[in-house]
């Protein structure tokens, strides 16, 4: 035992190397102490991360001291790759291939971009946005007689205008959509700035040319304004008069992309490692995270490991645009790949990594960076808290990291001398248990934007007296955050989540009576709540519960962990598997 004893305090009296920047884990097994214990260390310091995050030196050695070590300062080594990128100059041109052209649609909110699409792809994708908008960046291919085309769809909005700057700069060429009614508004404007920021080809669709007030000539005469002048007007710029309803133009266009496609000989060498960008990204609750990726260059392969900003893994599935499984995908294709333990952002390059030792390594330096400037921006932002400002505080999910620069543009517009809006974070992604803690902790509002609450998130915030407000139009959000600031925000009356069942048998009464046996997975089943059915992640029926059973008896309720039985006034189709989610009408 005292041989112990003194072997521990001549191994803890032993200096430990401390680089600039350094893991958790990396510093526990230097220790060689678990890194539960490191983690714990860190908490009574008052900070808090966990085994995998980087932190700098100077908290590093605090937390060396407190296990009995000796800090070492020493520089890291700065050898290996801090990028994958190819650079083009090393492409062999023998190996180059022509590949389809990819075109961003940029325009003024309701001027026709996902209408034209439409027509294009022979589908109806904008029944389905809400609010009548494209809330965040799309990527489709089609076949046609010239070939094939990449399309990038983006938000008309104002407050996406990062992520039509970012569409522009992926593509090769810019069809800038123009009502023949309205003419040139101002994102309209904000679209030509990017396009000539990216420095490509652009080409014209004046839309809704079937109207009985369009004016094409107008449309001409305020492009030239802006030094577009198009061809019939003695300049160099295509312009197509086309209706999106009818399809009265559409062929012109799909010919001038073949056209302008052949004489800027768009090649790529299909043969290398894949490069692409990330176009968007989102988490679904039985698929995990997934990544719609446009291919620059080179094959994506199944099973390969990819890097994409600061977020690594290793691709177990690819998608086609239209949900078709595939092994690989080729220059100037969007997928959907999946395999990631985090979301990416979108906008960033992708890059195939040899092993998951190299990427794992760029992407803790990236990380490094990153949670330095973090800091700093966290401080900055601390400072400007003061005074006698209307503030709200706000944490804030969305359904695709694109959405993010949206809602945040949006929200800065509100800021003025006598408001603000403070961000106390914003991510991607469902609303967490982690993220109400967190709003406990700040005493902070959570947003969710096309994103709603996990089971476990909800029953946390009802318990801890959370608001929890959800938005799936930018319009919405933007007025009650404005009225909020301005002390004018009327009560909300919605659904407020009770728990969550599983159906895992089904009984027959009779003819026409079904009783489910339920598992409770979640909160509380209630005999007085609205139950919503769920079959494959859609809802099927809403309504309230006739019976809840307890083996043999009523019951006023079932809790987590208990099994039970429930028939649902107006519904008898119970199948296995179905989820029953339980909500009450209070004031939120």
């Amino acid at each position: 035992m005292t041989s112990d004893s003194q072997n521990t305090t001549v191994r803890r009296a032993k200096p430990i190397d401390i680089p600039p920047v350094i893991s958790v884990s990396d510093l526990a097994d230097n220790m060689e102490v678990n890194p539960v214990e490191v983690v714990k260390g860190l908490m009574r310091g008052g900070y808090m991360f966990a085994i995998n995050d980087v932190i700098d030196r100077e908290i590093a050695s605090v937390v060396v001291q407190l296990f009995g070590f000796q800090a070492n300062e020493v520089e890291e080594e700065t050898s290996g790759p801090a990028s994958l990128t190819v650079d083009k100059e090393s492409e062999n041109p023998d190996l180059l291939e022509i590949r389809p052209p990819i075109v961003t649609i940029l325009g003024h909110v309701d001027h026709g971009k996902t209408t034209l699409l439409d027509r294009i792809r022979k589908t109806n994708v904008v029944d389905g946005e809400a609010g009548g908008i494209t809330q965040h960046i799309a990527a489709y291919q089609i076949e046609s007689e010239g070939g094939s085309i990449t399309f990038l769809d983006t938000p008309g909005h104002e407050a996406f205008t990062a992520m039509r700057a970012r569409g522009a700069q992926v593509t090769d060429l810019a069809i800038l959509v123009v009502a023949a009614d309205d003419g040139v508004m101002p994102q309209t404007i904000e679209a030509i700035d990017h396009v000539r920021a990216a420095d490509v080809p652009i080409i014209i669709a004046i839309t809704k040319t079937d109207l009985p007030n369009a004016n094409i000539d107008n449309v001409y005469r305020q492009l030239s304004e802006h030094e577009l002048l198009v061809e019939s007007w003695g300049g160099d710029i295509i312009a197509v008069p086309l209706s999106g309803l009818s399809g009265e133009g559409v062929p012109e266009l799909i010919e001038n992309i073949h056209l302008i496609a052949e004489i800027s000989e768009l090649k790529a060498n299909p043969k290398r490692t894949a490069r692409g960008v990330v176009v968007e990204a989102r988490l679904e609750r039985n698929r995990g995270t997934l990544a719609t990726v446009l291919v620059q260059t080179g094959t994506l392969h199944q099973g390969e490991i990819v890097i994409m900003g600061e977020v690594y893994g290793k691709i177990r599935a690819i998608f086609d645009d239209k949900g078709n499984r595939i092994n690989e995908a080729g220059p100037s294709t969007p997928v959907e790949i999946m395999g990631l333990s985090e979301i990416p952002e979108a906008g960033t390059i992708l890059d195939v990594a040899g092993t998951e030792k190299e990427a794992k390594k760029i992407v803790d330096e990236r990380q490094t960076q990153s949670n330095r400037e973090a800091i700093r921006l966290q401080d900055a932002h601390s400072r400007g808290a003061s005074g006698n400002i209307r503030q709200v505080d706000l944490i804030i999910k969305t359904d695709v990291q694109g959405s993010i620069e949206a809602v945040k543009n949006a929200l800065d517009g509100l800021n003025s001398n006598d408001t603000r809006v403070n961000l106390v974070h914003i991510a991607s992604g469902s609303v967490t248990e982690r993220d109400v803690l967190l709003a406990v902790a700040s005493e902070a509002v959570i947003i969710g934007f096309n994103s709603s609450p996990e089971g476990g998130a909800q029953s946390l915030a009802n318990q801890e007296s959370v608001e929890i407000r959800q938005y799936d139009v930018i319009y919405h959000l933007i007025e009650d955050i404005s009225k909020a600031l301005d002390g004018l925000l009327e009560p909300e009356y919605d659904d407020v989540y009770f728990g969550r069942a599983s159906v895992r048998a089904v009984f027959n009464l009779g003819r026409r009576a079904k009783v489910a046996g339920i598992y409770v997975n979640d909160g509380r089943i209630t005999r007085d709540c609205t139950v919503h059915v769920l079959r494959n992640g859609e809802e099927i029926h809403v309504g309230p519960i006739s019976t809840l059973k307890h083996f043999k008896d009523d019951v006023r309720e079932v809790a987590t962990g208990f099994e039970g039985g429930m028939s649902i006034d107006g519904f008898n189709d119970f199948e296995e598997d179905d989820v029953i989610e339980a909500y009450s009408v209070e004031e939120i």
